[in-house]
């Protein structure tokens, strides 16, 4: 049974780490209005940026002139699947959801006989991967330095693997992340971003319908060519934002649950603590009236 000085002391620190996990989910709480305003704010320019570009794709003919982007490789033999997590922990199982996702996809690849590899955004990521995927990995983009996303940042995350690809590196990339859908809520998705997916002709894309008659000038191939690398880096800046906001409302409610578990270990070894003390107490006064009966 432990002492009471051991129980004082383990109340104590139960104390000390409550008041931390207090502070973390008020800084969370804080932080996660802003961040959920950026991934909100940045969804329809994402969205309709991807709309265009599958517009585009549509009325175009993938040859040997076309967009490397767009056209590919000619097969898919090597997929690479890019993991962005985030750069912290305590945050639940956030960062294990979005590495779970991208392990399920990697295994259904292997299983169709295709070599996979990783490119991880963020540092949180990458520790899950190294001991069964050591090799696999070709690279990894550390944003710890940002305090929020910055467009410039998935400009350069988003430049280094259009180069990896048109290296040969890889056939087919992947972007795993978070899709922020409420402070309870992160939904682990991936999505195909090199070359551009276009969908069948009778589903709407996901911007929206886009059915008018649109002339462009210059062609489609030359517009496609620019706007493929921004559409890239749009759709890993909107992983960031994502990422970034699902981070905060799993860090506020892991942090609200710690806090709580806090409060019952420490109510239940206040009890226990006060019972010892209590039986130390009692103890004592029977001996008192057991040798005063005695003399």
């Amino acid at each position: 049974m432990a002492s009471l000085k051991t129980l004082k002391m383990r109340i104590g620190s139960v104390k000390s780490t409550q008041k931390i996990t207090k502070a973390l989910n008020m800084v969370a709480a804080a932080k996660l209005r802003r961040a959920q305003s950026n991934a909100v704010a940045g969804r329809p320019y994402s969205e309709r940026m991807s709309a265009v570009v599958v517009s585009l794709a549509r009325s175009v003919t993938p040859g040997p002139q076309s967009p490397k982007l767009l056209a590919g490789t000619g097969k898919d033999d090597t997929h690479l699947i890019v993991v962005a997590t985030g750069d912290r922990g305590l945050a639940g199982a956030f960062n294990t959801n979005i590495g779970r996702a991208a392990r399920k996809k990697a295994v259904e690849l292997e299983a169709q006989g295709k070599k996979v590899l990783f490119y991880f955004v963020g540092r949180k990521g990458r520790p899950g991967f190294q001991r069964t995927h050591a090799k696999a990995i070709i690279g990894q983009h550390d944003t710890s330095a940002m305090k929020n996303p910055i467009y410039s940042e998935a400009v350069a995350i988003a430049d280094d693997i259009i180069d990896r690809f048109e290296s040969g590196q890889f056939d087919v990339a992947h972007l795993a992340y978070s899709t922020f859908r409420s402070v309870l809520v992160q939904e682990p998705t991936l999505e195909q971003i090199i070359p551009v997916a276009v969908p069948a002709k009778d589903a709407a894309p996901k911007g929206g319908p886009a059915s008018a008659a649109i002339e462009y000038e210059p062609d489609e191939e030359e517009i496609l060519a620019a706007l493929l690398p921004r559409n890239i880096a749009i759709q890993l800046y909107r992983a960031m934002l994502e990422n970034a906001a699902g981070f905060y409302g799993s860090q506020m409610t892991a942090m609200d649950n710690a806090t709580r578990n806090a409060g019952d270990m420490i109510s239940k070894l206040s009890i226990k603590y006060n019972r010892q003390r209590q039986a130390a107490i009692t103890t004592e006064l029977v001996e008192i009236i057991s040798g005063a009966e005695a003399l």
